[in-house]
């Protein structure tokens, strides 16, 4: 049996609305606009290259603009057909800019070279100086990646606008359900239409209809021409997954898959042998050794240099403090660290003093009367975290790692949480997954515990970099920063 949601009733239930007819047209234009930008930007890139190579010295090396024409026609084509064959003219709803970013350094890298070795075997004995193609490749990433940013800025808002609907079913109407449901409610620029959820079990009280049980899910996906899935239940078994998965792909929809990270351990494997018989073998991704050592370094150097390039800020910050309210400029507090070790955690004292004499260890809110004028400034914009740069720098965090709680809520969260206590497997740190996800302030800690033991049992140097690159346009939002 399949319920319609037009015929659905109670509260949360939101009718879904029909796709608009220019869905089609506006993907068809993206895709032609990402072409033509992806090709404007190349040539661009060429051009300003050309004049920084000129202005570097030994122009006699250098010869005519125009006879560079071959060449970044050879670039162009080069890069477009990359791009064409890694998928990059297929317009990804949730990915993030840093992910575009990565996509786009290996493209253009691949393209370049691909270029320049058709120009090496042309019957053309032009020399392009190395320089020259140097500072292409540099300006063709950041220039195409601009490009790219403002053009989704744009889809963006005609999604919100109605335009370019994407049909979205969640298989498992519980509690990971829910959670996707209000991700993607959350992000109505990603416009995504949740039809509703699939699942055996009767949930009366879900905030959009359930269509019918986990059998009727390619009539469901087929009657509202569904063309993402999303599977949210962690207790389906591998026959009930094998079956979605078949009915994903006769209704040709992409499908995803929520992890329980509760039960599963969600790490990397990889196939290797036994004595001739096949194995899976997991990735140790635990600190030691060289990546213990790649870590500390990036933290001791990037905090280090940071400490001296903001000693300005820090100082007028402090100024402010001292002055507006009395009270210590620093606020040091007890924080549990790796392996469940105690650590002072050093902040910018943003709160009166004595500001838990009354109401003990309680989470910050919103509007917070507890906090200074000034206080409520720096904590919208994590100002007051830049003093854990020293604790960066002695070794009792790291850059980047799990949010360390006070010794109270890990005790709390410890009882209450399964594998809570496996986030302090790595160092605590001033940023993570989580935080650039925008969980912090008052959002469920159960959520963010999922996303710490993602980071955990997913550490990489290239993950740490992401997360940092996601940090700076997490603090100008301000999101959950109270």
């Amino acid at each position: 049996m399949v319920v319609r949601p037009e015929r659905s009733s109670g509260p949360g239930l939101v009718s879904v609305p029909p796709l608009s007819a220019l869905s089609g047209l506006v993907r068809f234009l993206y895709a032609a606009a990402l072409v033509l930008s992806d090709a404007a930007a190349v040539v661009l890139a060429f051009l300003a290259a050309y004049q920084l190579r000129s202005l570097s010295g030994r122009p006699n090396d250098l010869s005519e603009l125009t006879e560079y024409y071959p060449t970044l026609a050879l670039l162009v084509v080069s890069l477009i057909v990359t791009f064409a064959l890694a998928r990059l003219y297929v317009e990804r709803r949730s990915a993030s800019y840093v992910d575009l970013l990565g996509a786009l350094f290996v493209a253009v890298t691949i393209g370049n070279v691909i270029a320049m070795a058709a120009t090496a075997l042309s019957l053309n004995n032009l020399d392009v100086p190395r320089l020259l193609l140097i500072y292409a490749w540099v300006l063709s990433i950041v220039f195409i990646w601009v490009a790219r940013v403002l053009l989704s800025q744009i889809l963006r808002a005609a999604r919100l606008a109605g335009a370019d609907a994407e049909r979205l079913l969640i298989v498992g109407a519980g509690e990971d359900g829910h959670l996707i449901l209000h991700k993607v409610l959350s992000a109505p620029e990603l416009g995504y239409q949740v039809v509703g959820f699939v699942d055996d079990e009767p949930h009366p009280e879900a905030d959009r209809p359930v269509l019918g049980p986990l059998s009727a899910v390619l009539e469901v996906m087929r009657q509202y021409r569904v063309r993402e899935v999303v599977v949210a239940n962690p207790a389906l078994n591998h026959v009930q997954l094998l079956g979605i998965v078949a009915a994903c792909s006769a209704a040709r929809a992409s499908i995803k898959i929520f992890p329980d990270v509760f039960q599963l351990v969600a790490r990397e494997v990889s196939a290797s042998e036994f004595g001739g018989l096949p194995m899976l073998e997991v990735r140790d991704v635990n600190l030691h050794g060289w990546n213990l050592f790649l870590k500390r370094a990036a933290d001791v150097a990037i905090s280090g240099a940071t400490l001296v390039a903001l000693a300005p800020l820090l100082i007028a910050v402090a100024l402010g403090i001292k002055l507006s309210s009395r009270g210590p400029v620093f606020f040091i507090q007890e924080r549990v660290g790796m392996d469940g070790r105690p650590f002072p955690l050093v902040k910018f004292r943003s709160m009166h003093v004595d500001a838990e004499s009354e109401s003990g260890p309680v989470w910050a809110i919103p509007e917070d009367e507890r906090t200074t004028w000034i206080g409520r400034i720096i904590r919208r914009y994590s100002i007051d975290e830049l003093p854990q740069l020293v604790n960066v720098l002695l070794g009792d965090m790291s850059l980047v790692g799990p949010r360390p709680e006070r010794p109270y809520f890990v005790e709390q969260f410890s009882r209450l949480i399964p594998r809570y206590a496996e986030r302090h497997r790595e160092k605590a740190g001033m940023t993570g997954w989580a935080q650039v996800n925008g969980l912090r302030g008052q959002t469920p800690i159960s959520e963010r515990t999922r996303y710490d033991l993602f980071y955990v049992e997913h550490w990489s140097p290239a993950f740490d970099l992401k997360i940092l690159l996601k940090t700076l346009p997490a603090i100008f939002r301000g999101r959950n920063a109270y």
